[in-house]
């Protein structure tokens, strides 16, 4: 399993300055999110992906597997774990104490 980043660049997120890449794609079972602005996910049965706000303020997450998200605090100031069926494509936004969800295309049916 690995993961493939684009071209390095240099991004602020909260306060602190940190090299990323603007897109990521994974084909692993476990990710941290490291700033990237969008995030593909691909190849394995379930990924469990984990929103880090001190390195991620945004992100567009496109699953084409199952993905479960996490946080480091509630998402939509409700929710400990969000569940990401194939196809799906979800917009996160860390703001203040929180993660929302901005955007979804919603369920997909197969």
């Amino acid at each position: 399993m690995s993961v493939f980043r684009s071209i390095p660049s240099k991004r602020i997120i909260n306060g602190h300055e940190i090299v990323t890449s603007d897109v990521a794609v994974v084909t692993n079972s476990k990710y941290t999110t490291n700033g990237e602005s969008a995030i593909v996910i691909k190849g394995v049965e379930l990924c469990e992906l984990f929103l880090n706000s001190k390195t991620t303020d945004h992100v567009v997450i496109k699953a084409l597997t199952r993905v479960d998200v996490t946080a480091d605090s509630l998402i939509d100031e409700e929710f400990d774990i969000i569940e990401l069926d194939k196809g799906a494509c979800v917009e996160y936004r860390k703001i203040g104490d929180f993660w929302y969800i901005l955007s979804s295309d919603g369920l997909k049916n197969s």
